[in-house]
């Protein structure tokens, strides 16, 4: 927004006075009409490209998707992108750590790595033990067909690493384990990965949780991870089902929310939010913190004065009742168990008491065997995606919410409410000390100021993961040709060039460095 600043006219009286304030005036004149030229200007381009903000908030609708401003998603190749070659470098093998949407940014990272150093990749490997104890695995959760088809023009994919024939003996290849670093750029893959690949003709990277700059100056490369993550990635058919099941029974009455409500005993003790607890919470708040997180002094003012804390189910509640939602609005909570139990759910509940979770829709018996794992998760992950609103409640180092929120605004810019909670902690903190005049009003001023879930600029922190745009969109009357989509006849271009580097014979494949790779 700019801001325009004034000064005062002085001159001398007379003739010569008031020919040099003409003067002066027409020099204003001309700079407030360039100025205004200039402003139409780029509100004119800018409205190509972000929609314009609403003046007040609209719960009917936000009930619907929010403006696209001509964008839609579009993460198909839309320059030279030659498909995988018929020899490869070597095998990578990679291991997720983590929650279940941790290890999808991982293996969209693991794929581009794959990419980049002409790799096949192996299966990713899922290390569910250590966060969820669910030994699922990949193929536990994954549709693997769906996601080796997806990905055949750009990376070839194989269930493990085949043993090597020779002299009529089989021979095991033993990947080398490096451990790569935390946001290791493209350089790295490039010599220090590809040359142990080269040298041992199999590479293990673990762990593999953020072991990939996000930002990466290559669109294509950025559009890869989109085909992964919003195409190749597909649950499989059993949890699609399941999921489709309870989000058909949740819209059979009407239009429903889901909330991400991230009120549970790791993310509070991550961010040190402890005095509104009892000392026998605060103790083992304070107990888990130590034991998974680096020693840090936090205070607890502080903290929430600057919007570190989780909301809690009551600060989400007066947030929607301050937007206009009344007390029939559906809700489906994504949550694990949440800290503190019923005390802090009851304000909540008395102000929507039209609230459900997965096990309350669809108490199904694998459900409720697998509610806190990466089943449960993956259910929860659909039904958020497929609600008509999701808000985050602490998205900031949620994964879940992050993968959600891109995921939505690739599905079609799905209406998401997403709480300033630096913005609106010094009016909670004001109304706990009795300060009530004027508080809805100004909840609703700061969640004007939010974006709803149409395309808008990433800027740090936001990662790539929360917002694609606009690597992964395209419009559909361009002004500019980076933003231009790519031809209706772009897989038949793929297929093709598929096909002639395949070949039709398939013989010369048995004596590559890597076999047995068609999917």
């Amino acid at each position: 927004m700019r801001r325009f600043g004034h000064h005062r006219l002085h001159g001398k009286t007379g003739g010569a006075g008031t020919k040099g304030m003409l003067t002066k005036l027409s020099i204003g004149v001309i700079v407030l009409l360039i100025c205004t030229l200039s402003l139409l200007f780029s509100i004119n381009i800018g409205g190509s490209r972000e929609p314009t903000r609403p003046s007040k908030i609209n719960v009917e609708q936000l009930w619907e998707s929010a403006e696209s401003g001509g964008w839609r998603p579009s993460s198909a190749p839309r320059s030279d992108w030659p498909p995988p070659t018929k020899e490869t470098n070597g095998y990578l093998r990679v291991r997720c750590n983590g929650g279940l949407n941790q290890q999808r940014s991982a293996i969209c990272n693991a794929v581009l790595a794959a990419r980049i150093m002409n790799a096949t990749l192996v299966l990713p490997e899922l290390d569910a033990n250590s966060f969820w104890h669910d030994d699922s695995g990949f193929q536990g959760i994954y549709d693997v067909e769906h996601f080796i088809e997806t990905l055949k023009y750009d990376v070839k994919i194989v269930g493990k690493i085949p043993d090597v024939h020779k002299n009529g003996k089989a021979k095991k290849i033993k990947a080398f384990q490096i451990r790569p670093p935390r946001d290791a750029p493209i350089d790295w893959y490039l010599t220090t990965a590809l040359k142990a690949m080269k040298e041992h003709s199999a590479i293990y990277l673990t762990p593999f949780s953020h072991r990939l700059a996000e930002e990466i100056d290559n669109p294509e490369y950025q559009r890869l991870r989109c085909r992964v993550n919003y195409h190749a990635l597909r649950f499989k058919p059993h949890i699609m089902k399941l999921s489709e099941s309870i989000v058909d029974k949740l819209r059979s009455q009407g239009h429903f929310m889901s909330i991400h409500l991230r009120f549970e005993m790791d993310m509070l003790a991550f961010a040190g939010c402890f005095d509104i607890f009892n000392p026998e919470e605060q103790k083992i708040l304070r107990k888990y913190r130590k034991e998974n997180f680096a020693e840090k002094r936090l205070i607890y003012n502080e903290r929430r004065a600057i919007g570190k804390c989780p909301l809690t189910p009551e600060e989400v509640g007066l947030i929607l009742r301050a937007m206009r939602f009344d007390n029939s609005t559906r809700i489906y909570l994504a949550a694990g168990e949440l800290f503190g139990g019923e005390r802090f759910m009851k304000p909540f509940r008395t102000l929507f008491p039209r609230l459900d979770n997965h096990s309350s829709v669809d108490p199904s018996e694998e459900l409720s065997a697998n509610s806190q794992g990466l089943i449960g998760s993956a259910v929860d992950y659909m039904v958020c995606l497929l609600s008509d609103i999701f808000m985050p409640t602490y998205d900031g180092p949620s994964n879940f919410a992050n993968n959600l929120l891109g995921h939505r605004l690739y599905y079609g810019f799905r209406t998401t409410i997403r709480p300033d909670r630096k913005a609106l902690a010094p009016i909670f903190i004001a109304r706990e000390k009795g300060k009530t005049a004027g508080f809805e009003e100004a909840v609703r001023r700061v969640m004007l100021k939010t974006n709803f879930g149409g395309p808008h600029k990433r800027v740090s922190p936001e990662s790539f993961y929360t917002n694609s745009w606009p690597e992964c969109f395209c419009q559909m009357n361009p002004k500019k040709s980076s933003d231009k989509c790519p031809p209706d006849n772009v897989l038949e271009i793929l297929d093709s060039r598929l096909e002639s580097v395949r070949g039709t014979d398939s013989s010369s494949q048995t004596n590559s460095t890597v076999t047995g790779l068609e999917r």
